[in-house]
């Protein structure tokens, strides 16, 4: 049994959706299950977002009508509109995807799988919860720097999107209210917002990424209604006790491996507590291992599989009513799109707008 990963990867420093897909592609070929020519995978795993979601739609479709006994698994985060205030046609978008094609869904989080069915009655016969884990060739603890007491404590975020919700209005508070002569505060990604205190650098490579990581002490998250964070996961990796916002999957993900805060009015409390006890946060980091989500993956589909070949379950058919419904998802992206291109004009008019007045 092969799998294939229907995505648009990208080699260039993107999101966190792309890093992860990059390190399980990675160990599905070490392992020998993957399947590069679509037609030949008995296994497509669809992600729920991809940039080109019309191309991408279009051939899943085709595929099904040509193949019909293919698995489509369903790599699922959101919802979208939680993090991303308008975008809940994308979530509609998804629950017709998942309605028409999808034979199972992995949630990304337990969190991620209790609001989708809370708010959008998400379900297919074949579900599981599999968290992120980074490429551990370039996240791992080799040369973290050593955590000293008497030096200034060097903390980290992180964040491809400039999305107001990944936790700009904390770093930006932190920038004016956080002790500069104690701790040294770093940025990596897209920032919408100019900081004064804080070092700003634009992204870098995965590997870049994990060498400026192991040189700070604390990473920190405020990204909101996050379901899986990939840069935390990263940072975890490296072995930095995190301080995050207590939303989305962020509780799952730390464990006792850092603190969680609920806003401006804790968040300096929350680090000076990770600083006051370092050695044990950082004892307490869980571990993730790309190997055992690859093989949790590959675990899950082949019960799909296993079923289909024993006869206990049929995957989904394109029938007449799925071409009609087919044809309305296709109207709902292309209708997406042109209202996204508005919104990123605002956006940037907003940005700019909200520098000036802070």
């Amino acid at each position: 049994m092969k799998i294939n990963i229907l995505y648009n990867f990208r080699e260039n420093p993107w999101g966190g959706g792309n890093q992860f897909l990059k390190a399980l592609k990675k160990e599905f070929i070490k392992k020998g299950i993957y399947e590069k020519n679509l037609e030949r995978a008995e296994i497509i795993l669809f992600n729920s977002y991809p940039f080109n979601a019309e191309y991408f739609f279009n051939e899943i479709f085709q595929i099904k009508i040509k193949c019909p006994q293919k698995v489509i698994i369903y790599r699922l985060d959101g919802p979208i509109f939680l993090y991303r205030s308008n975008d809940k046609k994308i979530d509609k978008i998804i629950i017709l995807f998942n309605a028409l094609l999808t034979d199972g869904i992995v949630f990304q989080s337990n969190w991620c799988k209790q609001k989708n069915k809370k708010l959008f009655g998400i379900s297919s016969k074949y579900e599981t919860v599999i968290h992120n884990a980074p490429d551990s060739e370039i996240f791992n603890k080799d040369s973290k720097k050593e955590f000293n007491l008497n030096n200034k404590i060097k903390l980290i975020a992180t964040s491809w999107s400039s999305n107001w919700k990944k936790g700009f209005d904390i770093y930006k508070y932190l920038d004016e209210n956080l002790d500069f002569s104690r701790y040294e505060m770093t940025f990596i990604g897209n920032s919408p917002v100019e900081f004064k205190n804080i070092k700003d650098i634009k992204p870098v490579s995965s590997e870049k990424l994990a060498e400026l990581l192991k040189e700070h002490d604390i990473y920190i998250t405020a990204s909101q209604n996050d379901p899986c964070s990939n840069s935390l996961i990263e940072a975890l990796f490296c072995n930095l006790p995190a301080v995050a916002l207590n939303e989305g999957g962020h509780p799952e993900l730390i464990q006792k491996g850092g603190e969680l805060f609920r806003g401006k009015e804790d968040v300096i409390q929350k680090i000076k507590k990770v600083v006051q006890d370092y050695h044990y946060y950082q004892s307490q980091i869980p571990e993730f291992s790309i190997k055992k989500i690859a093989q949790d993956y590959y675990e899950f589909a082949k019960r799909i599989y296993n079923d289909i070949q024993d006869g206990n379950y049929r995957p989904k058919k394109i029938n007449f009513s799925a071409r009609i419904n087919f044809y309305k998802m296709k109207f709902m992206i292309l209708t997406w799109k042109r209202l996204n291109k508005s919104r990123k004009i605002i956006s940037k008019i907003n940005a700019l707008t909200f520098n000036k007045l802070i």
